[in-house]
């Protein structure tokens, strides 16, 4: 699995959010952003990941953070977690890996002793020039949008 790391240009991807609209990262030139990747859209720990942030964003937005989650969901999937938990970002809709393989998040997991290849939960802080300024690898889904503003 090559992640990126502190000081990488970010690809310029383009991927689909949950409303079919094309999000690419462009659209963010000039901006901070946070991308946050998570397994699976309406899972437990996933769901407390996105709800935090969505609590702290306008602290988030105060910062100069823009924020954008991914899965592997599909659109259908992200806007019923969208939706369903009032969060103010886009969800990319990711269903042919194409950001998440650019990111270097899909790999080999371990979960309650079965071993597959999945997404990892890593947050990618970019500055306003498209380059990774943080990985945060370790989230803490209670507490993610601290671990952002540190």
């Amino acid at each position: 699995m090559q992640t990126l790391k502190q000081g990488d240009i970010v690809p310029n991807f383009s991927a689909k959010d949950e409303q079919g609209n094309t999000i690419t990262l462009s659209d963010y030139k000039g901006k901070k952003l946070v991308v946050f990747f998570y397994p699976k859209a309406n899972t437990p720990g996933c769901t407390i990941e996105a709800c935090n942030l969505r609590d702290n964003y306008e602290v988030l937005k105060e910062n100069g953070f823009e924020l954008l989650g991914v899965s592997a969901d599909s659109a259908r999937k992200q806007s019923n977690f969208k939706n369903k938990f009032k969060f103010p970002f886009p969800l990319l809709a990711d269903t042919d890996k194409t950001v998440i393989n650019a990111f270097g998040v899909w790999g080999p997991k371990k979960f309650m002793g079965r071993e597959f290849d999945g997404i990892h939960r890593k947050t990618f802080i970019i500055d306003e020039n498209g380059i990774v300024e943080r990985v945060i690898d370790k989230v803490k889904t209670k507490n993610h949008s601290a671990q952002i503003l540190e």
